[in-house]
């Protein structure tokens, strides 16, 4: 059977970051080109204040080098993937280890996509909702209701985050509260995977255009498709797409399912990916409990 390879999007920041990781061998040289790329220190930032790490164009960057050095230090001790996806920001890691760029332009890009994102609607106009336990067809019909409202993330069976307008938001989630629902507005800065960060999009298809995009050593089941691509110049349009589109995760879940995946490791800080595929029964691991597991062998072996 096969194995996928699975990155975190944003939400899986958090203060210490740096800390935690310091202790792979990887990271002093993927920390120090991350800073030299970006000419400031990253480092410093995520290990500071949450309220500043959180920030989309801290967070992304952030969540890229924690990921990527766990890839890297991952790979020493077990199989490459037969599959890699991201959810979301965590596709253009995706990327990066399946070898379609290196790891210099990803950490130039997804700090770019942060800014982009941000400074295309005024904190404060947008935000998104996490509904738990709806069937997406209600979910479907609801969002048609109100103005500027759109299905963010299919992220599993039981889990759909909706995005847009922030007015849109809460008359939602107290019109879903009131009926005995469960909807909870989350702590983001703008109306993700909406058709409001266009001008995102366009600024991002600015920065891409110039940046040959090589084949994919894994197949990358992507966001906006929810299928395997390979070909460079068809990777280059969905990772743009999905930037102001949904995010077909569970789709895409289901799509490696299909094709003979029956392990997902997650790859990077926290465990919200590993955590709702348990929940759908599927074997899944956090990259962190296969490297502890081989450190554990390996000082039973030398004790004897």
């Amino acid at each position: 059977m096969k194995l996928a390879y699975i990155f975190p999007g944003q939400g899986s920041q958090y203060s210490g970051m740096a800390s935690d990781f310091s202790k792979y061998e990887s990271w002093d040289n993927y920390a120090k080109v991350a800073n030299d790329v970006l000419g400031f220190d990253l480092i410093e930032i995520m290990d500071g204040d949450e309220e500043v790490l959180k920030l989309t164009e801290n967070a992304q960057p952030a969540i890229y080098l924690a990921s990527y050095v766990a890839f890297t230090e991952l790979k020493k001790c077990f199989r490459e993937p037969d599959f890699v996806a991201g959810h979301s920001l965590g596709e253009y890691t995706a990327l990066a280890v399946a070898g379609v760029y290196d790891f210099e332009t990803g950490i130039y890009l997804v700090r770019k996509r942060g800014e982009y994102i941000s400074q295309a609607m005024k904190p404060g106009e947008g935000s998104m909702a996490a509904v738990v336990g709806v069937a997406i067809e209600e979910i479907e019909e609801l969002v048609r209701k109100y103005d500027g409202l759109y299905i963010a993330n299919y992220n599993s069976e039981e889990q759909t985050v909706v995005s847009g307008k922030s007015e849109s938001i809460k008359s939602f989630v107290k019109h879903l509260t009131e009926n005995g629902k469960r909807a909870i507005e989350l702590k983001v800065s703008g109306p993700f995977h909406t058709p409001f960060l266009e001008s995102a999009r366009e600024k991002m298809a600015a920065e891409v255009e110039h940046i040959k995009f090589r084949q994919p050593k894994y197949p990358i089941v992507m966001n906006s498709v929810a299928r395997e691509i390979t070909d460079p110049e068809q990777i280059k349009h969905y990772v743009l797409e999905q930037i102001s589109g949904p995010v077909y995760w569970k789709q895409s879940i289901d799509r490696m399912i299909a094709l003979g995946v029956d392990e997902f490791v997650e790859v990077g800080p926290k465990n919200v990916l590993t955590s709702m595929l348990k929940k759908a029964k599927l074997n899944a691991k956090h990259f962190s409990t296969l490297i502890e597991t081989k450190n554990l062998t390996e000082g039973v072996t030398g004790g004897r």
